[in-house]
């Protein structure tokens, strides 16, 4: 019992002493050279820093603005780019930009080699905030339609009307893009060219941010108006793709009938049995109601129908008419022209372009 004892002891502890022996000698100390490769490793966690895809610490990099009358060849040109890989350019870029319509003060960025030459590697030129356009000229020439990231914040907004909703939005240091938004929303409940002192709205919505710069609106999440001691609600939901708007009940916000045929502008007389005509100086009664907006001011058809009638008539200008159904049409008169496609027979929709304020 003794040596079985003794050897049961002696088995394990000879193997961890020779397990000692073996990674001593395998390797007794690092390689210096295994150190640096180890410590090299780590400074590749290092964040590369790039713009427009771009590792910008691989180019030396000039940028400028758009000049008034500049053209996309005299500007390559000016950085040392070829003619021939000029017209190249101009040839790979058919089809996905148009470079005789470059816009003043709009930037663009050079990335050039760092070598002694500084050949032009990549172009990039902003076409909006959002979109630009990067040129490969690397190898082949490539033209590329880019956007940048897009960064969204949601707020919440609200105001009270004293004047109008876009004096509103001024004076509460929203965009008055967002007066748009809310016409357009809640157009087939709301006159917004009739709103009350004291009406007031609520808004829930994205801001849109590119390189924290604010760029404008996103999607309104949802939307409350009191208007004429009325309460109106709208909440979207997105069906086959079309988002449409809907109040607290699950009712469509949509109506037969747009509230009114443009956006913003000014009622100078509305529909009355007895109106002092603006030419005639006569009383003489008046269905309709007059728009005063600027000339070229887009104007919609506020309901789906028919164009029945395209003419000119001496004391209403060029005239639209469109038949909605079998008991209501509608007149669109004093307009500079009508929009293209609008023809008698043509079927519109709510919403349609068919001509512009004369």
């Amino acid at each position: 019992m003794r040596k079985k004892y003794f050897i049961s002891i002696f088995i394990p502890l000879a193997l961890a002493i020779l397990a000692v022996v073996i990674f001593i000698l395998k390797d007794p100390f690092p390689d210096q050279d295994e150190i640096l490769i180890k410590y090299s490793d780590t400074s590749q966690n290092i964040p590369v820093i790039r713009e427009y895809g771009l590792a910008i610490d691989s180019f030396i990099i000039h940028s400028g603005h758009i000049r008034k009358n500049q053209n996309l060849s005299s500007l390559l040109q000016n950085y040392g780019v070829n003619p021939r890989i000029v017209n190249n350019i101009i040839f790979a870029s058919e089809g996905i930009v148009n470079l005789r319509k470059i816009r003043y003060g709009n930037p663009y960025k050079f990335f050039c080699s760092k070598d002694s030459s500084e050949r032009v590697l990549y172009f990039v030129y902003e076409h909006t905030p959002l979109e630009y356009y990067l040129f490969d000229l690397t190898d082949s020439v490539r033209v590329l339609k880019q956007d940048k990231e897009l960064q969204l914040s949601t707020k919440e907004s609200a105001g009270i009307i004293r004047s109008s909703l876009w004096e509103c939005m001024t004076e509460n240091k929203l965009d008055p893009m967002l007066a748009i938004e809310l016409s357009e929303i809640f157009a087939w409940n709301i006159d917004f060219f009739n709103l009350q002192t004291d009406d007031t709205f609520k808004v829930i919505y994205d801001r849109q941010y590119v390189d924290t710069q604010y760029i404008g609106l996103g999607r309104i999440h949802a939307a409350y108006f009191s208007h004429a001691n009325q309460e109106f609600y709208a909440i979207p939901f997105i069906q086959d793709s079309v988002e449409s708007f809907f109040d607290q009940d699950g009712n469509s916000l949509r109506r037969a009938f747009l509230k009114a045929p443009v956006r913003y502008s000014r009622i100078s007389s509305r529909y009355s049995y007895s109106r002092l005509h603006p030419i005639l100086r006569i009383w003489r009664s008046h269905f309709g109601v007059d728009y005063v907006a600027p000339i070229g001011t887009p104007v919609y058809s506020v309901g789906d129908g028919e164009v029945i009638e395209t003419s000119y008539q001496s004391g209403s200008g060029n005239m639209i008419r469109i038949r909605h159904n079998s008991v209501y049409s509608t007149a669109y008169l004093h307009l500079s022209g009508y929009a293209k496609g609008i023809h008698v027979g043509k079927h519109v929709n709510q919403g349609d372009l068919i001509g512009y304020v004369g």
